[in-house]
């Protein structure tokens, strides 16, 4: 019997011994973020305090929010897989998603929160036809959020496998299924406070989480980096490699295009996430906004710093093998460092494996909840309220419009999330970034920087990146031809780059500008003027 095979049974055995105690702290924190749920729902009495929390968050709580939204199932279990099997590869991931958030703060943050209300779409129909520009930006909203949710949901599945010693298909997709359940509990009763306040609780639980694992690593090593670093690289397989670009895109030409691929989807691909653009919403001014922007590159920043230890102490520590066994792409890396770490054989080891391991499903239920409430509230406020009842809709008829339809994202999420159980996670929430900046980002930079911009350049502009997005995706090694693709038995994949980013994102800039080129519509000279005065000074804004 092989040593990995050896290890994941110790680690089976460790987690069906100490199960009361892992089932009582993940019951501990589901109660616990339904009761702050409960009680932020008995104070959701309106429109603003279920789409953007009345507006009463501080510039420091909406940055821990933030954080909490963005630091999802991806930063922490993805990346430390990527990087574990990976190396240097594997931790551009860290790198693309920090650097992300000087685009959004330069950017977006502040005129978007003084151009809209509650969603993209307001800022886009200020200055342009109602209707057909926020059923675009709704639609995308959906389509983006739910290949995000994809992510968390596939990081779910794996973690509570692993810790419930669950192998059959069947019950990974009813975990799936349970998540899927849970945040339509929390969107549904809390709206925007209620997931603010988890998001809030789950990002300081994931730091405080992450700080010990680091620190139990950097103490196995003396705090010597160098040390730890030429120990990964060692147990790695590779070598020196290990630490050195290419080891994943270092291949043919296609693997150097993927890489240059994925490395733009993950700059351009913050600042068009729907659940991060709405929380700029939740700030009483835009001034409050770029400080919670502020904040929120602090605390990203600090954590992605810490992925180093995640990835390379699991590289150190566990051998490529046993991270392979227990999960192909990686994800299981960070909980399994923490079984390591504390003792294989151990209770002090069990007891960090269900800590850490409930941190990370702290993680993923917060951000489902900020994905499924981004995609509902545009369907609410966007295409229920403004396309199908013309602005006639009260704020009680909107609020139950949302509260139908995450539910039926729900549906939808657990149904492919069920699919994506054996995809890396950051690999999935790349390819959600690759299709926010081909159809929302050059959307939202030519509304509030171009004069001439019109409602047919935001109609291709939209349409057009994520059609190409999309479609690329689906002809792709993600979803075909590939042992770890979702449906690796058939091959119908044609494209031949995992991310689509380096073709959608230039598209999607280019339908912008060629649909208004070829528009005859005359753009709103007035319309434009107010918006800008609005968008860099804030006066008007809501």
């Amino acid at each position: 019997m092989s040593p990995s095979i050896t290890h994941i049974q110790l680690a089976a055995n460790e987690a069906s011994e100490h199960r009361p105690l892992i089932i009582a702290l993940f019951a501990l924190f589901v109660l616990a973020t339904l009761g702050i749920t409960v009680w932020a729902g008995r104070q959701t009495k309106d429109a603003a305090d279920f789409y953007a929390g009345g507006r009463q968050f501080s510039a420091f709580q909406n940055g821990l929010a933030v954080s909490g939204d963005y630091m999802s199932a991806a930063s922490f279990l993805g990346i430390a897989g990527a990087i574990a099997l990976f190396g240097y590869d594997g931790f551009l991931y860290s790198i693309g998603f920090l650097v992300a958030w000087l685009v959004a703060l330069l950017l977006v943050a502040e005129p978007l929160r003084n151009s809209g209300r509650y969603t993209m779409g307001d800022v886009l129909a200020y200055r342009m036809r109602q209707r057909p520009v926020r059923t675009a930006a709704g639609t995308s909203t959906i389509v983006v959020s739910i290949f995000y949710l994809l992510a968390q949901m596939a990081g779910a599945g794996v973690l509570v496998s692993l810790l419930l010693g669950i192998t059959s298909d069947a019950g990974k997709i009813l975990i799936v299924a349970l998540v899927g359940v849970l945040m339509v509990v929390y969107v549904s009763i809390g709206g925007m406070k209620g997931t603010t306040w988890v998001q809030m609780v789950k990002a300081v639980l994931l730091i405080g989480g992450t700080i010990l694992i680091t620190f139990l690593v950097l103490l196995k090593f003396n705090f010597n980096i160098s040390d730890l670093l030429g120990k990964a690289a060692e147990n790695s397989g590779a070598g020196a490699s290990f630490l050195e670009p290419g080891l994943q895109y270092g291949g043919s030409g296609t693997t150097k295009l993927d890489f240059i691929s994925l490395g733009i989807a993950l700059v351009l691909g913050t600042a068009g996430l729907p659940h991060i653009l709405i929380r700029f919403y939740t700030v009483p001014n835009a001034k409050a906004a770029r400080k919670s922007v502020n904040w929120a590159i602090g605390i990203i920043g600090g954590f992605y710093l810490m992925t180093i230890a995640l990835g390379f102490g699991a590289a150190a520590l566990i051998s490529r093998d046993e991270i392979i066994a227990s999960n192909p792409s990686g994800n299981t890396a960070a909980p399994l460092l923490a079984l390591h770490l504390g003792g294989v054989d151990s209770t002090w080891g069990a007891i960090l494996l269900a800590t850490i391991s409930a941190v990370a499903f702290a993680t993923i239920l917060a951000v489902v909840a900020g994905l499924t409430l981004a995609s509902s509230s545009s369907f609410a406020h966007d295409i229920y309220a403004n396309v199908i009842r013309k602005g006639k809709a009260t704020d009680k008829e909107e609020m139950k419009a949302a509260r139908l339809a995450t539910i039926f994202i729900g549906v939808v999420s657990i149904a492919l999330g069920a699919l994506a159980r054996d995809l890396n996670v950051a690999g999935l929430v790349a390819l959600a970034f690759a299709v926010a900046a081909s159809a929302n980002l050059p959307t939202i930079l030519y509304s509030l920087f171009w004069k001439r911009f019109t409602t047919q350049g935001a109609l291709w502009s939209i349409y057009g990146g994520l059609t190409v997005a999309v479609g690329l995706v689906l002809f792709s090694p993600v979803v075909s031809g590939d042992p770890t693709a979702m449906f690796p038995d058939v091959d119908f994949a044609w494209f031949p780059l995992k991310n689509p980013g380096i073709i959608s994102i230039p598209f999607g800039f280019l339908m912008g500008w060629l649909g208004t080129v070829l528009s005859k519509e005359e753009p709103d000279a007035k319309k434009f003027a107010e918006l800008e005065v609005r968008s860099l000074t804030g006066t008007g804004a809501h």
